[in-house]
């Protein structure tokens, strides 16, 4: 506590943000990831420092997620950075996919290297030979290997903390099976678990989809995928993706193995992965013009302690009562501190908290030591309410697990809110120029989907198919797509999500950043 010394108490907070999510949400996303102590900017555009208060969120994400993948028998692993242009290059499709994004090391101290290398951009080239060579027979299989790892994406323009950087961390999972249907069955697993680190732990509703062909992986068989929806911007974000790449993969690296009758077969492969990407749609969706809002499951610090003496008021006994609080929660498994900083005002630290995204917090002054309570005030509501000593961890438990289902359903409900269902094309237009998220019959044809790509484009961007939701409603028999598929009737409903283009700008660091407020619009069916 004190020791007698009269210390300088800093008042003013300097802690507002100066831009708000509704006016400017690029340079307001800027500044929450920055203020928030989420990233610092590194010195090479489109790197970025995760702090410790974003890497504790993926952290509560990579235990859970790979706690429930070992239950599935899969197994971690992990492959070298570096892949040679002769191996990267032997999958055709693969390569054109991502060839733009490759970054290439040339140079070992002065000297050229012989033949560059390759820093992956994902790992299907780098295991797959290895696969080959680990795979003999039918009981070798199945193999299922993840990794968590880091991988560089390097060519693009407008780089953003966390959506879209030229490095990130991710896992990727990568199988082997003898059957098409055990392929098929471990893509839907792993599609859920993706849902649940969105829903359960995020707070974010998403939806659960088959790409086209169009869209669809590389080289891939299908793709599935979670999609989330930013609805300020009217975007949307792929969350993660689930991949059957069926035997393209084994044909190419001679992944192959002798059944139980002797016969040879080639194996049934899927790849899968989600990114530190999540964080970045947690700070989208949630966010508001004091800070981040943060879910209480991924919270670091789900419980801030703020000591509040006044002039003349039994302070050691606020700071004891701060540290036992403390000692009560964390005992029944709520990540609490106090903020005993004595250089700060009370006024100070709840704006500190409050940008930071902390889900709830406790004041203690003179009036609840006197009564035996703390006051609790909540970040998504700013609710206040006097909560007894004795009840204390039943009812910060609950209010807790009210908070992160709150959340939720205030995305889900401003989401579902930009959601139109459309049966002409002119109601698809007028939906597009809305910023809707657009549910529209359409017969699954790939020369449809760049028709519909060329009728849309123009000053308002163009419409791009994101995917075709599994949770399909009923479609009236007959009804005619919204544009022609000679003379096929559509038989899948797609969700078309508006999205609005990216433009480049630059703060006072000197980065890009995304500005969602120019009216170049692009479109995506689900």
């Amino acid at each position: 506590m004190a020791d007698g010394k009269k210390k300088e108490v800093k008042k003013e907070t300097g802690l507002g943000l100066t831009f708000k999510k509704e006016e400017n949400f690029g340079e307001w996303y800027s500044e929450v990831v920055v203020n928030g102590e989420m990233i610092e900017y590194y010195d090479i555009s489109g790197c970025y420092i995760l702090r410790p208060w974003s890497m504790s969120i993926w952290e509560t994400m990579q235990a859970f997620f790979d706690v429930e993948i070992k239950k599935m028998k899969i197994k971690n692993c992990y492959f070298p950075l570096f892949v040679s242009s002769s191996v990267l290059e032997k999958e055709k499709d693969h390569i054109e996919g991502f060839a733009p994004e490759v970054a290439w090391v040339t140079k070992s101290g002065k000297s050229d290297l012989e033949v560059p290398i390759a820093i992956r951009p994902t790992s299907e080239t780098v295991m797959y030979p290895y696969f080959s060579k680990w795979i003999r027979g039918h009981r070798d299989l199945p193999l299922k290997l993840n990794q968590w790892c880091n991988v560089v994406r390097w060519e693009f323009s407008n780089p953003t903390p966390f959506i879209r950087s030229r490095e990130f961390l991710w896992q990727e999972g990568h199988t082997a099976f003898a059957t098409k249907q055990e392929a098929d069955e471990e893509v839907l697993q792993i599609l859920e678990l993706y849902r649940r680190i969105y829903e359960e732990f995020l707070a974010i509703p998403v939806i659960k989809g088959k790409k086209s062909e169009m869209e669809k992986f590389a080289g891939g068989l299908y793709t599935t995928s979670v999609e989330a929806f930013i609805p300020n911007t009217g975007r949307g974000i792929q969350g993660a993706t689930s991949h059957c790449l069926g035997q393209n993969f084994a044909k190419m690296f001679e992944i192959n193995f002798e059944n139980e009758k002797g016969e040879k077969g080639m194996a049934w492969q899927n790849s899968w992965a989600y990114s530190t990407r999540t964080i970045g749609v947690m700070v989208m969706v949630h966010g508001d013009d004091k800070g981040l809002v943060l879910p209480p499951k991924v919270a670091s610090v789900q419980v801030i302690v703020v000591p509040v003496p006044y002039k003349n008021a039994d302070t050691q006994g606020i700071f004891d009562a701060c540290a036992a609080t403390v000692d009560t929660l964390c005992e029944a498994g709520i990540r609490a501190e106090a903020d005993s900083r004595e250089n700060y005002s009370p006024g100070w630290k709840y704006s500190h908290w409050e940008m930071k995204g902390v889900p709830l917090r406790i004041e203690i002054g003179p009036k609840d030591l006197a009564n035996n309570q703390v006051r609790a005030v909540r970040r998504d509501n700013a609710a206040k309410v006097d909560i007894s000593r004795d009840s204390l961890m039943e009812k910060v438990k609950d209010m807790l697990d009210d908070i992160q289902r709150r959340l939720f359903d205030a995305a889900k409900q401003k989401r579902d809110a930009c959601i139109q269902v459309v049966k002409t094309w002119d109601e698809f237009k007028e939906a597009l120029s809305q910023r809707k998220m657009i549910l529209a019959p359409w017969c699954d044809e790939e020369e449809v989907e760049r028709d519909v790509k060329e009728r849309t484009r123009g000053e308002m961007g163009a419409a791009k198919s994101l995917c075709s939701p599994f949770d399909q409603p009923e479609l009236p028999e007959g009804i005619n797509p919204l544009i022609s598929c000679h003379g096929h009737l559509s038989h899948y409903w797609y969700r078309m999500l508006c999205f609005w283009k990216a433009s480049k700008e630059m703060d006072l660091l000197g980065q890009e950043l995304l500005d969602h407020q120019v009216p170049v619009q692009s479109s995506i069916f689900m």
